[in-house]
C-alpha cells in the first residue's frame, strides 16, 4: 500500500517493505566494522545477544527468539562453536533438545560488543529518541511489542 495515498502504487519509494529493507541494510552496514573487529557476522551477533541475556537456551528457544528456522540457525551455531564462542550439549533428559552455552571466549566478547550499539547511534542522523521510536514501531510492525 502506498504511504502517500489510499490507492496502491507500484513505485518503489512508496513501498513500506522497501523502506524497512533499506533501513535494515543500513543498520547492518553501520555495525559491520565493529562486528568485523569481533570476528562476527550480524546473525552471529544476534545469537550472542540472546545468550548474553540468558545463557543455556535450547536451539528451539533461540530460533523462536530470533525468528529463525533450524536450517538457518544450525549453520550459525556450528560456526560459533567452531570459533570457540559457544558449546552445544544434548540434554540428558531429552536427547532431541540441544542447549547452547557461552564459552569463556563468547562471554568475554560481551563488553566489547557494547560498542556495537553506540556505532549505530554515531552512524545515523537520528536522535536517540528517534532511534527508540523507530525500534518501537519496527517491533509493532513485526508483531512483537515485547
Amino acid at each position: 500500500m502506498s504511504i502517500t495515498s489510499q490507492e496502491p502504487t507500484v513505485h518503489l519509494e512508496d513501498q513500506v517493505c522497501f523502506a524497512l529493507y533499506a533501513a535494515a541494510r543500513a543498520a547492518q552496514q553501520a555495525y559491520r566494522p565493529l562486528l568485523d573487529d569481533l570476528g562476527l557476522t550480524y546473525p552471529q551477533y544476534l545469537v550472542l545477544l540472546v545468550l548474553w541475556e540468558q545463557d543455556g537456551q535450547t536451539v528451539s528457544a533461540l530460533g523462536d527468539r530470533l525468528h529463525l528456522d533450524s536450517g538457518t540457525l544450525s549453520p550459525l551455531l556450528r560456526r560459533l562453536d567452531e570459533h570457540g564462542l559457544i558449546s552445544r550439549e544434548r540434554q540428558s533428559t531429552d536427547a532431541r533438545r540441544v542447549a547452547v552455552h557461552l564459552t569463556a571466549a563468547g562471554d568475554a566478547l560481551r563488553s566489547r560488543a557494547a560498542e556495537v550499539q553506540r556505532c549505530l547511534q554515531d552512524a545515523v542522523t537520528l536522535s536517540p529518541e528517534d532511534l527508540m521510536s523507530l525500534r518501537n514501531l519496527s517491533r509493532r510492525f513485526a508483531g512483537s511489542d515485547a
